[in-house]
């Protein structure tokens, strides 16, 4: 009976009562942070998905930094409801996040061409790009990394850093491209012949724009043949295809004209014949 008194008497002191109340008070502050830390981690997340216009990925790495936020801030609170003085701990993570921060450089140097990158976005998925000396379709890109899918189909992965740290070709983004082309003809070929017979081929090709108007000019006059250029305009979807087709067509097309389109020869001579 004695041992039950004291026990009340113990639990009745102010101290007891105070500590039991903060237990209390950082119980009911846990479950707000967490509470309010996963309504802040939807709410951002679902800003992102509701607008086309805004990028899923920041939002999610948004929503998930928010939540680590929340967090922080409850359990700060909950140290200092206890007498924790949280300026030393502040000062200690801020020490170990500046060692960290000189460790890894470069990871932060990819994580900050991430953000730059999902937020001003100089191409999106699905962008056939040229970056840091590769070149293919946009996959993904990630807090750190780039990937791109070459066209032979191998699986490319730039850091984000060297990503924005370079100059970035965005074949995607227009719907016109222009492809130039240069054919080579003999000296001794009729030059308005090989002119006419280049431009029925691109008059003949509905995939040719015909505003910019095709150019067909004589650009260049070699050790052995005289160079035409067509500069020709046409929908980017067709600039591979249109290559191809006009290379082979104006092949064949000066074969049946009889145009030559020479190629490096050797002459031999004979120093002992006396002619």
């Amino acid at each position: 009976m004695s041992v039950i008194l004291s026990l009340q008497s113990f639990l009745s002191t102010q101290p007891v009562i105070d500590f039991m109340t903060n237990i209390l008070a950082a119980i009911c502050v846990l479950l707000v942070t967490f509470i309010l830390s996963r309504w802040v981690k939807s709410s951002i997340a679902r800003m992102g998905f509701k607008y086309d216009q805004l990028d899923d990925t920041l939002f999610v790495f948004l929503s998930k930094f928010s939540q680590i936020v929340v967090i922080i801030v409850g359990a700060t609170f909950v140290l200092n409801s206890f007498g924790v003085q949280t300026t030393s701990i502040v000062a200690l993570l801020g020490a170990a996040g500046l060692a960290v921060g000189l460790a890894l450089q470069g990871t932060l140097s990819n994580f900050a061409a991430g953000i730059m990158l999902i937020v001003f976005r100089p191409f999106k998925q699905g962008d056939f790009v040229s970056v840091s000396g590769q070149s293919g379709t946009v996959k993904e890109i990630s807090i750190f990394t780039t990937e791109l899918a070459t066209t032979d189909n191998l699986q490319v992965i730039v850091p984000n850093g060297q990503v924005w740290g370079a100059p970035i070709t965005n074949y995607s983004v227009y719907d016109k491209r222009r492809l130039d082309l240069v054919f080579s003809v003999s000296y001794g070929t009729d030059l308005g012949r090989a002119d006419t017979v280049l431009a029925d081929l691109v008059a003949g090709d509905a995939r040719i724009h015909k505003g910019p108007d095709p150019l067909i000019k004589v650009s260049a006059l070699n050790q052995s043949s005289v160079d035409f250029t067509l500069r020709l305009w046409c929908d980017a979807s067709d600039y591979l295809t249109l290559k191809f087709d006009m290379t082979r067509s104006v092949k064949e097309a000066f074969d049946a004209a009889g145009i030559e389109i020479p190629f490096p020869t050797t002459r031999i001579v004979n120093s002992t014949d006396p002619n």
